[in-house]
C-alpha cells in the first residue's frame, strides 16, 4: 500500500478553505490545516468578547472544507442568521464555541466536531493562546485587533513598522509536530497582515518550518487589498512573508497570470487591483509558476454576512492541480 503524502496548509479563512477543498479530492494525500487564531471580526469577534472562547470562524471554514459529511451538514455549519439578535452569527461558529465551553478544551472540541463532520485529515489551531493582533505603522499609529488592521486603509499609506501579539503565543504542539512530519507545506493565499503573518508570530512556528525537510510552497494572492497591500507584486508578497520566517524559505511560488473578466473587475473596483508579477531581483532563487488560477464564477453574498469578502477567488481545482504536481 502506497504511503500517503503529508500535506500541511498554513493560513486561515477563505484562502485555506479553497486550497483544502481542492486537495481533499486527492485520496493519496493526508491533509492538515494549521489555522491562525488572530480573527476577532464579525460573528467570531462577538463570541470571543461575550464568552471568552478562541476564534472559531477560520477553523470552521477549514473543517467544512475537509468534511466528507453530506451537503446538508456542511450547509448547516455555514448557515448564517439574518434576523433578530443572532444576525451575522454563523451556526458553525456558535456550535464550535458551545463544544469548547462544554469540553473545556478547544483541541478536544475540534476532535469531537471532526467526528461529527467526518473530516478527512485534521484542523489545528496554530496556538491555544487567546491573543490579539497589534500593528504599529511607520507614522507611529498603533492599531489593535485583527479586524481593525484588516479594515484600516492607513496600513498601505504609511506601511507597517511592526506587527505583533498583545501577549506571548506558544505554539500548539500538534501543529509543530505536523510541520515536522510534513512532506509538503503550503502557505497562503490569504489576507497578508491579518491571516498569514499571525501564524508566524507564534513561538517556534517559523523555526520549525525552517528545520522541516518538506518542500515549501507559497500561493500568492490574486488581488491586492485596498489600503493594505496596494501595488504589491508577487515578489513583494514573497519577500514580505519571508521577513517573518527566513529569506528564500520557499522552494516554489504559485501565482496567477491571467486577468479577471471586466465584469469581475468592475464589481471589485473599490477593493483592490490584480497582483502583477513585477520585477524579480537577479539574486532571487525562487521557482515561480504562473498559470491561470481564476475562478470565473462570482460567489453569491451570504445573507446575514456583515463582512466584506473577496469576490475574485482562486479556482480550487486549478490550484490543487498545481500543488499536487509539486508533491
Amino acid at each position: 500500500m502506497t504511503k500517503k503524502k503529508k500535506v500541511v496548509v498554513i493560513g486561515g479563512g477563505t484562502g485555506s478553505f479553497t486550497v483544502l477543498s481542492g486537495l481533499k479530492k486527492y485520496p493519496d494525500l493526508e491533509l492538515t490545516a494549521i489555522v491562525s487564531m488572530a480573527d476577532d471580526g464579525g460573528s467570531t469577534g462577538k463570541l470571543r468578547d461575550e464568552y471568552g472562547v478562541l476564534p472559531p470562524g477560520d477553523i470552521r471554514q477549514c473543517l467544512v472544507a475537509l468534511s466528507n459529511s453530506d451537503d446538508l451538514m456542511r450547509e448547516l455549519f455555514n448557515f448564517r442568521f439574518s434576523g433578530g439578535s443572532l444576525t451575522g452569527h454563523n451556526f458553525g461558529n456558535i456550535f464550535i464555541s458551545a463544544v469548547e465551553k462544554m469540553t473545556g478544551s478547544f483541541n478536544d472540541a475540534l476532535k469531537v466536531i471532526s467526528l461529527i463532520l467526518n473530516v478527512k485529515g485534521q484542523v489545528l489551531p496554530v496556538t491555544l493562546a487567546k491573543v490579539h493582533l497589534v500593528a504599529e505603522l511607520n507614522n507611529g499609529k498603533i492599531i489593535s485587533g485583527q479586524n481593525e488592521i484588516a479594515n484600516n486603509h492607513l496600513v498601505s499609506r504609511f506601511g507597517v513598522k511592526k506587527i505583533y501579539f498583545d501577549k506571548k503565543a506558544k505554539a500548539n504542539p500538534e501543529a509543530l509536530r505536523s510541520i515536522k512530519e510534513a512532506d509538503l507545506i503550503v502557505v497562503g493565499p490569504g489576507n497578508f497582515y491579518s491571516s498569514l503573518i499571525p501564524n508566524f508570530l507564534v513561538q517556534d512556528i517559523s523555526g520549525t518550518l525552517i528545520k522541516s525537510r518538506a518542500k515549501k510552497v507559497y500561493v500568492c494572492n490574486l488581488m491586492n487589498q485596498y489600503g493594505q497591500t496596494d501595488n504589491f507584486s508577487v515578489s513583494d508578497f514573497v519577500r514580505g512573508i519571508e521577513l517573518f520566517i527566513k529569506p528564500s524559505i520557499f522552494d516554489c511560488i504559485i501565482y496567477n497570470k491571467t486577468f479577471p473578466s471586466r465584469e469581475l473587475l468592475a464589481k471589485y473596483v473599490d477593493e483592490g487591483q490584480p497582483v502583477l508579477f513585477g520585477q524579480v531581483q537577479a539574486t532571487d532563487k525562487h521557482k515561480y509558476i504562473g498559470t491561470d488560477l481564476l475562478n470565473n464564477k462570482i460567489p453569491k453574498k451570504v445573507k446575514g454576512d456583515t463582512i466584506q469578502r473577496t469576490l475574485i477567488r482562486h479556482d480550487q481545482d486549478k490550484l490543487a492541480k498545481e500543488i499536487v504536481a509539486l508533491s
